[in-house]
């Protein structure tokens, strides 16, 4: 099949039978990119993430944008984004047009309460993977309890926090270097 339109009907079928967003697809993300395709590996996945999270724009559109340029280059980042992305135009093309009519129904609101729940399920199920991948020490699993806290408790924005633990990952890894250089000396 052709790269591009396989690159299109891949993350169109993720734009498509996913709801809640970039987290809620990143296990969708990982199992047509990484299982079944063999388009990015897990790790892979996991930087676009990152990356999407720091950068304007929707996550899993920039993780569609990433892996399709990964694949085929520039135009391969525009399919990729497109696919994504048409799904969800339509869909929500579709429920702008007649919502006004249903939304005041009971089973209209339960359904879409029950909807919540489910993409917050997946959402937790993403956060779990991102965790056991992401929190490879003590030192990373410190920072992302106070980042947590931070956001949480006090609000910091985002980007702050963004920043900051970029920073704190820079010091932490020359530090630790330092650490073994120094241990390593008087090893010997």
């Amino acid at each position: 099949m052709n790269t591009y339109v396989d690159l299109f009907l891949t993350f169109a079928r993720i734009g498509g039978f996913t709801f809640g967003g970039g987290y809620a697809m990143l296990p969708m993300i990982i199992k047509e990119c990484v299982d079944k395709k063999g388009w990015a590996t897990e790790d892979e996945i996991m930087d676009y993430f990152a990356i999407g999270q720091c950068t304007p724009g929707v996550i899993a559109v920039n993780t569609a944008t990433f892996v399709g340029s990964k694949i085929a280059g520039p135009i391969g980042g525009v399919v990729a984004t497109l696919g994504v992305v048409a799904p969800c135009w339509v869909i929500i093309t579709i429920i702008a047009l007649f919502i006004r009519n249903f939304a005041q129904y009971e089973v209209v609101q339960h359904a879409l309460a029950g909807i919540t729940v489910a993409v917050l399920a997946l959402v937790l199920n993403a956060v779990i993977k991102l965790g056991k991948k992401s929190i490879p020490s003590l030192a990373a699993g410190i920072l992302c309890a106070l980042v947590f806290i931070l956001s949480l408790v006090v609000k910091v924005p985002a980007a702050w926090l963004i920043i900051f633990s970029g920073i704190a990952g820079v010091v932490y890894s020359k530090l630790a270097g330092k650490m073994n250089r120094t241990s390593e000396k008087e090893d010997k």
